[in-house]
């Protein structure tokens, strides 16, 4: 995937392959094969009923494996950065230094690309080991304008879409995302900040405060992902990037008249 002996330093190949650098390698000795088919298995109920918490999860997949505990449940639900859409007590919290920010979007008519852009994190299987990967999102055209894959879930690969998405496309004039520490850590908040950017996040725990990012996922996991086995991350690399390229040119929305995120997000971007 990445070839220490090119020409091309090591950062330049990781742009062009969309990876982060602090995710560049999978290390070794990470879930056991056993744990990665129980991760699996909870992303697709999580998928599902998103406003299940780790108790209903560990209730749902017993059913097929009395084996599986709550706790079990918990500690993969941790590792996969996922929790139930409504707020519960002793939940993860954003990093106690990071500022968290209101939430804006309620009762706001967005009319026009570039007003809100969203950004969200998700757990992609493989074969052996998993990914996350973040997207940032135009809100009103539903158009995917930056991503980038990571196997750790610091903040960097998180920047790097956001530096790559502002060096693309300008600065929208609101942010959304959610409280967790990536997206609350100054490097994240701060190229918002000097650009006049409004930074809105979501509230506790309610996922449904970023829906279409949340359904961008939903379609990303059964129309791509599930239906891989990815042997690694350039596998996995290769197959979002194709998803996205027909989502965003391809795939047609209900919500927007039947015409892609693409030609939906050009067409109102000329008329503005």
């Amino acid at each position: 995937m990445v070839d220490p002996e090119s020409t091309l330093s090591i950062r330049r190949q990781c742009e062009l392959l969309m990876i982060s650098r602090s995710g560049l390698y999978y290390e070794a000795g990470g879930p056991s094969s056993e744990d990665l088919g129980l991760m699996r298995r909870i992303d697709e109920v999580h998928l599902k009923y998103p406003f299940y918490g780790s108790r209903k999860i560990s209730q749902t997949l017993r059913a097929e494996r009395p084996d599986v505990n709550r706790k079990r449940v918990q500690r993969l639900m941790r590792q996969m950065g996922l929790e139930a859409m409504a707020p519960k007590p002793g939940t993860s919290k954003p990093h106690p230094e990071h500022p968290v920010f209101p939430y804006l979007l309620r009762g706001l008519d967005i009319c026009r690309p570039g007003q809100v852009w969203a950004a969200d994190i998700t757990y992609v299987p493989m074969k052996e080991g998993f990914l996350y990967l973040v997207a940032i999102m135009d809100w009103y055209s539903r158009k995917v304008i930056s991503w980038r894959l990571s196997n750790t879930l610091d903040s960097s690969f998180c920047v790097e879409a956001l530096d790559d998405a502002l060096s693309r496309h300008g600065a929208p004039e609101i942010f959304n995302t959610d409280q967790g520490a990536q997206f609350t850590a100054e490097a994240f908040t701060k190229p918002l900040r000097s650009r006049g950017v409004a930074i809105s996040m979501d509230g506790k725990g309610r996922c449904i405060d970023n829906v279409f990012v949340e359904r961008l996922w939903r379609s990303l996991k059964y129309e791509e992902v599930y239906l891989h086995a990815y042997e690694d991350g350039a596998e996995a690399r290769a197959g979002i990037a194709r998803y996205f390229a027909f989502y965003n040119d391809e795939r047609p929305h209900q919500a927007l008249g039947y015409q892609t995120p693409e030609a939906f997000h050009r067409r109102l971007s000329k008329a503005a």
